[in-house]
């Protein structure tokens, strides 16, 4: 048997895609382990969480270092110690160079259909765009703004009574049971990216 995918988990908040990532991760089956959990501050749920789950953790915030690119290769230093088969990008509010997204496979979730209604304000938009129905996407991160390739995708209807506030929760819902399938699948199966085409079950990693 291959022994369980690394998972390092990247947050800047209340740390929800984590929890439901760090509650699957109990389940031998599923295939895969958080190792460590990273943040851009301190004092946040997020780091609790882990902290409460017996896992690893680890701060890189941008203002202790001289320049981005020296954080830049600060975070990669640290989560690279922990040899992760993924990262995963929970919330964590800092764009991740190039050199970072070279060394390691990083997935996102992104709370509306992409390509549309990317940004800070994915519900936002496609309620004031009059979309019938959104969603959330989970992607490979690359150096846009929610553009990379396409993982998963699950769709949200848009009910007529809907507030931004309301669509954003139901969409988070949904976003959690998406982020939990598809990476247990890609840690049981494997990934491969050609272009903008993603398959999980390319075989064990």
């Amino acid at each position: 048997m291959n022994s369980p995918a690394r998972i390092v988990v990247l947050v800047s908040g209340a740390g929800t895609n984590l929890q439901a990532l760090l509650d699957a991760c109990t389940e031998s089956s599923y295939g895969a382990r958080v190792v460590a959990v990273g943040a851009d501050r301190d004092d946040i749920e997020g780091l609790a969480r882990a902290d409460r789950a017996g896992v690893p953790t680890f701060v890189a915030k941008v203002g202790d270092y001289t320049s981005r690119e020296h954080w830049d290769r600060a975070l990669g230093d640290k989560v690279g110690a922990f040899e992760p088969d993924l990262v995963v990008s929970a919330g964590f509010m800092k764009l991740l160079s190039a050199d970072f997204l070279e060394r390691f496979l990083t997935l996102n979730t992104h709370p509306a259909l992409c390509p549309a209604f990317p940004g800070m304000h994915g519900p936002r938009d496609a309620l004031e765009h009059g979309v019938k129905v959104t969603g959330a996407t989970l992607f490979v991160v690359d150096a846009g703004v929610d553009t990379g390739p396409i993982v998963a995708q699950v769709p949200v209807t848009v009910e007529q009574d809907d507030d931004v506030a309301s669509l954003h929760e139901r969409i988070k819902t949904a976003e959690r049971a998406m982020l939990v399938d598809a990476v247990g699948r890609i840690a049981r199966d494997g990934l491969s990216v050609e272009g903008r085409r993603v398959r999980i079950g390319a075989g064990p990693r």
